[in-house]
């Protein structure tokens, strides 16, 4: 696919008179009751140490504080010198610890809160003035970029929610997601995606953007930073500044470029910033991509002052704290090395120095630089004045501490799991319906439900259960990423049921590695049966210029199993498909329009 620059282009025209800039300098915040003093007391009691340790966040292993297993316990000394996760917190008087699944944070509402308490326990230590509560995070975008387990609420992604047009759904889903959060004592989520996605063959945002409508992805964002902020009370994180929508190179792996003109920033990836920033969100988070028309340096944004103090900060007044991509991706290692990037990061105008590759080395590195005189410890103060000021708005000053018991009732209460199926229905987009399939009537049919599966949310089993309770003969054959051998299997078999439903994801983007072309040809072989196929896309929109001949094809954003619950329910006429896609389906080569913005059908 090539960059659909020329479409965005065409969408900004359409829209460009609603998107226009803020005015030069957002106002202060308004001073909270106490913040100042505490703020104040606070930084003056701090030593240097504890000051630069203010500014890291990173992950740590374990789903208990103190008596992690041994593996965890082996994976921190590796990674930070000592065994637990208390003892890294101690070790490095970190600021903020940031959850993930695969360092063994998440597990249930009661462990996950009593995991939050630990910590804070461990960061408050036995008191005193310089003492500073933990900012504790993760990345619940909500979609295909999940943290929280069930029961946690799992609402549709940001491209879903596109296809909604809903800013109340929008709203909606953070308030919840940021209620549950803060309740197991998270109170950072890094999100909403401020991106515009305006190319098909973007590999690292796509469906965790609301679309590639300037305007329709500004309206979004300010919603859900309102959502989480005002109804939630946690901080809301827009992310990746200046915009990474326009890149076909994933940041983890590589630097992506993106080639906007300054003009074409101020149209497309300006608008959600700025809306975000209207809204009073929190912090922002940087991309480690290169533009040039912003900084002609070649830094990523990450490191140049150019973006974060010139435009963030001086063009569109943002007063919160910045914080840094991850750290330990390709993008920003490729023009300096590690004990460098958190020096220049602070240097541009960064606050907060998100999971560094060697945390040990990169602390040590900024402490060398304030005694060098790269960075004066006033510098580090206008830093920590932020992250303190954004923990006391948090209420972590007063009461850093979670009720395990309560987080338990809130996590999935039956009212969260309600709103999800609310604002996941109007989302799922039927893009084709030729040859008249659908919907479905309630028959004896034997059907297969094959394609992608994931054991986290068992896709395949879920629609074949579906149709098993409205009265058809189900197999549900998982085919992920499958063989040659696998492919012939599944078209026999499909050739001996009325009907097949296959779920794909991503089967565009062969670029990661080529297996996932397979998905391509068992759509193929499906449709070679002679049989009717419905095609699902669970993720990308984008598949079905790639999946040729096609009739009946819907589009999910996701596979959680509230969207395939959804799913189910339009194939059998009990709800009408509402969506309308959020992006231009391009044809491959990206000459033509095969499918336009905004288009949809329904029964």
């Amino acid at each position: 696919m090539k960059t659909r620059l020329a479409i965005a282009s065409v969408l900004v025209a359409a829209v460009g008179a609603t998107a226009a800039p803020v005015p030069g300098r957002a106002a202060d915040p308004p001073e909270r009751s106490g913040e100042h003093g505490w703020v104040t007391s606070t930084l003056r009691h701090m030593s240097l140490e504890q000051k630069v340790g203010q500014l890291f966040a990173t992950y740590v292993y374990g789903a208990d504080a103190t008596e992690p297993s041994a593996a965890d316990r082996a994976a921190n000394l590796a990674a930070f010198g000592v065994e637990t996760p208390a003892e890294v917190v101690e070790e490095f008087a970190l600021g903020a610890v940031c959850y993930f699944s695969w360092s063994h944070n998440l597990d249930s509402p009661r462990q996950i809160a009593t995991l939050s308490n630990d910590l804070q326990r461990a960061a408050l230590g036995h008191g005193g003035k310089g003492a500073v509560p933990l900012l504790i995070s993760t990345d619940q975008e909500q979609g295909v970029v999940l943290r929280m387990p069930a029961p946690a609420a799992q609402f549709p992604g940001s491209m879903a929610l596109g296809a909604a047009r809903s800013p109340q759904a929008a709203r909606i889903a953070a308030e919840v997601t940021g209620r549950e959060l803060r309740a197991v004592g998270i109170r950072q989520p890094y999100a909403p995606i401020a991106d515009v996605n305006v190319n098909p063959a973007n590999p690292v945002i796509g469906v965790r953007s609301f679309g590639a409508d300037p305007t329709l992805v500004a309206e979004l964002t300010g919603a859900q930073v309102t959502g989480f902020q005002a109804g939630a009370g946690v901080t809301s994180v827009a992310k990746h500044f200046p915009g990474h929508g326009d890149t076909a190179t994933d940041s983890h792996t590589g630097l992506p470029v993106i080639n906007h003109s300054r003009a074409e920033w101020d149209q497309i990836d300006a608008p959600p910033f700025r809306q975000a920033i209207r809204a009073g969100v929190d912090s922002i988070m940087t991309a480690h991509i290169v533009v040039p028309a912003l900084d002609p340096s070649g830094d990523p944004a990450t490191l140049s002052p150019r973006i974060l103090n010139g435009v963030l900060r001086g063009e569109l007044g943002f007063r919160g704290v910045i914080i840094t991509d991850a750290l330990n991706m390709a993008a920003v290692r490729q023009r300096y090395g590690d004990e460098r990037v958190p020096v220049l990061a602070l240097k541009a105008g960064a606050d907060q120095l998100l999971m560094p590759p060697d945390l040990r080395l990169a602390r040590d590195a900024v402490l060398r630089a304030v005694s060098s005189g790269e960075l004066t410890e006033r510098r580090i103060d206008e830093s920590v004045r932020r992250i303190l000021t954004l923990k006391h708005r948090q209420g972590l000053a007063r009461s850093p501490l979670v009720d395990a018991e309560k987080a338990v009732r809130i996590v999935g209460a039956p009212e969260h799991l309600a709103a999800v199926t609310r604002v996941t229905d109007p989302t799922l987009t039927a893009v084709r319906n030729d040859a008249g399939l659908l919907p479905l009537p309630r028959t004896d049919r034997s059907v297969l439900v094959t394609g992608w599966n994931t054991a986290a949310f068992t896709p395949i089993e879920t629609v074949a259960a579906g149709f098993t309770a409205r009265g058809a003969r189900a197999t549900a054959r998982p085919a992920t990423l499958p063989s040659d051998a696998v492919i012939a299997a599944t078209a026999a078999e499909a050739a001996g049921h009325d009907l097949t439903v296959v779920l794909v994801n991503k089967a565009w983007d062969t670029t990661i590695t080529d297996p996932r072309a397979s998905q391509q040809r068992l759509v193929a072989a499906l449709l070679g049966t002679g049989k009717p196929v419905v095609v699902v896309a669970v993720r990308d929109p984008y598949d079905v210029a790639y999946l040729p001949g096609v009739d009946a094809y819907l589009v999910t954003y996701s596979y959680t199993r509230a969207a395939m619950d959804t799913l189910v329910r339009a194939l059998h006429d009990e709800l009408s498909p509402r969506g309308r896609l959020p992006v231009t389906i391009p044809t491959p080569d990206g000459s033509a329009v095969l499918h336009p913005y905004g288009h949809g059908l329904t029964w």
